[in-house]
């Protein structure tokens, strides 16, 4: 026999009957409600009208408030929002929020609300859920508020300003995010670098709202303080986001600097560069973060490498190259390999057989820019050989219409990169001839840099020494003429005096001045 049994034998029996009956109870009456709860979770399937009325039944079987009244409304409230039972969705979740303040721990609270929010986040998908969701968010902001739990209203708040995003309701938005901003600062106005996570989720959904509303000016600002926020440590997929807000922001300047003269017109290359290196970077944030968001920010890598004209493949990279051969990119991946060889009639082909390519409004506004640019180059070494050729040839050979072929052409002329005229009543164009004007242009650099070497020469330098002058001469004062009495006279007329107002005065002195003199002595 055992110490334990030797120490119940000697003990009071009625003592220990007595405590045991108090658990027994207490255990039966947790079970009972255990097995209700469970009972209802298998419902949840085929009946779940009955599984709601008997999630609601749990509350009722506590004697006071705790886990599986929690739970049962949990689950009794998500059903109702699957059902559609909106009214009684928010009156339930209006309970559940009573359990928050002590029935259950804390962290606990938080991490089933937010479960919760994000449940009613995916299944709003009309008008009456979004303002079901609206509601369940204003509740629990004022819960929370109440509470003085920060952390949750700062998480809750950034859920509501998305869905007013999501809603376009821009002026709600902006409401809201100027309160985040405020709830994100230090009493003397300074950003708090304990909520830079939350901070940077703020910027993320203003840069977001200025991206649709085409604010470039106020997105750069914004752009460029949420790349300096240091101290936080943020979910990948938001930077994700403020780097893919940013390349389009940048690709937009880059398109509207092409309307410039040309003498600003290569700085529309920096403002491609850097929206290359943001579209990477998104790429790389969303990539890490499991989004498929990736495969669409790959495609506007794979446009702005083609509106820079690079030769580089953009699949050639380590984080790139697994999706090279992804089908949802595929199309792409011609394009840019069709681009590289200047074929325009496979690019063309492509782009006919890929309409889905210009469903993003993103891609149909910049593809544009790329066709231009192809259809440019292609027609350039089609009509090399010709002076004189009809706007049906170059139409039929690029498989464009007459129109499109005049405009790429009337931009070649008024860009000084062709010479030509276009008789639109013959549909013809005459290209004049440029060896004339190249050899012109030739002499003139040639005069001036002549002109340069002379003022360089005579003005700034020594001018010529009769060291330098004789050395030129072939050596003349070495065969018996002294350096020191050599004089450069120009050519005599008739024998007499030396022509150009030259001539010799007294002393063994020149009088007059003019060119071809080279005198000195040492």
């Amino acid at each position: 026999m055992s110490d334990d049994d030797d120490f119940m034998q000697d003990s009071d029996p009625e003592q220990y009957d007595f405590e045991y009956e108090d658990d027994d109870e207490q255990d039966t009456g947790d079970v009972d409600v255990e097995n209700k709860y469970y009972n209802a979770k298998q419902m949840k399937a085929d009946n779940p009208e009955e599984a709601v009325t008997e999630f609601l039944g749990l509350p009722a079987l506590e004697q006071e408030k705790g886990d599986w009244g929690f739970k049962g409304l949990k689950q009794a409230i998500k059903l109702e929002f699957r059902l559609g039972q909106y009214d009684k969705a928010v009156e339930h979740y209006r309970e559940l929020l009573t359990y928050v303040k002590s029935a259950v721990t804390r962290n606990y609270s938080e991490k089933s609300i937010n479960n919760m929010l994000d449940f009613i986040e995916k299944g709003s998908d009309d008008p009456r859920a979004y303002e079901c969701m609206e509601e369940f968010y204003s509740l629990t902001l004022d819960s929370f508020q109440s509470t003085n739990n920060e952390r949750l209203w700062l998480k809750t708040s950034i859920k509501l300003a998305r869905l007013w995003f999501d809603r376009k309701q821009y002026t709600q938005l902006a409401r809201k995010v100027r309160e985040l901003h405020r709830a994100c600062q230090k009493d003397d106005g300074t950003d708090d670098p304990s909520k830079g996570t939350s901070l940077l989720e703020v910027y993320a959904l203003e840069i977001q709202m200025y991206a649709d509303m085409k604010n470039n000016k106020r997105l750069k600002v914004l752009y460029q303080r949420a790349l300096k926020v240091r101290s936080a440590v943020p979910h990948p997929r938001i930077m994700g986001i403020i780097r893919e807000c940013g390349g389009k922001m940048h690709m937009s300047e880059g398109m509207s600097l092409l309307m410039l003269p040309q003498i600003k017109l290569m700085r529309h290359l920096e403002n491609w560069k850097e929206a290359q290196s943001d579209f990477f970077e998104s790429f790389r944030s969303y990539d890490e973060a499991g989004s498929i968001q990736r495969i669409q920010v790959l495609k506007y890598l794979v446009l702005c490498t083609m509106l820079m004209q690079s030769d580089i493949n953009p699949f050639d990279s380590q984080e790139t190259k697994p999706y090279k051969n992804d089908p949802r990119i595929s199309a792409m991946t011609d394009l840019v390999d069709a681009f590289q060889r200047d074929d325009i009639h496979r690019y063309e082909t492509i782009l006919q057989k890929n309409k889905d390519l210009l469903e993003d409004p993103f891609i149909a506004d910049n593809i544009e820019e790329v066709t231009r640019n192809m259809r440019t180059k292609a027609l350039m070494k089609l009509i090399a050989p010709y002076t004189r050729f009809t706007l049906a040839f170059v139409a039929n050979q690029l498989n464009i219409s007459a129109g499109e072929a005049q405009d790429i052409i009337s931009f070649l002329i008024i860009d000084r990169k062709l010479k030509g005229k276009i008789d639109q009543a013959k549909g013809t164009v005459e290209v004049g001839s440029t060896s004339d004007v190249d050899r012109t242009k030739a002499m003139q650099e040639w005069t001036h840099a002549l002109r340069s070497l002379w003022s360089t020469v005579l003005n700034e330098g020594e001018g010529f020494r009769v060291e330098d002058s004789s050395q030129m001469l072939g050596g003349t004062a070495a065969h018996g003429f002294p350096s020191s009495h050599f004089d450069f006279e120009g050519p005599r007329q008739g024998g007499g005096r030396p022509a150009n107002g030259w001539g010799r005065g007294r002393g063994g002195q020149k009088r007059g001045g003019g060119r071809g003199q080279v005198t000195g002595t040492r």
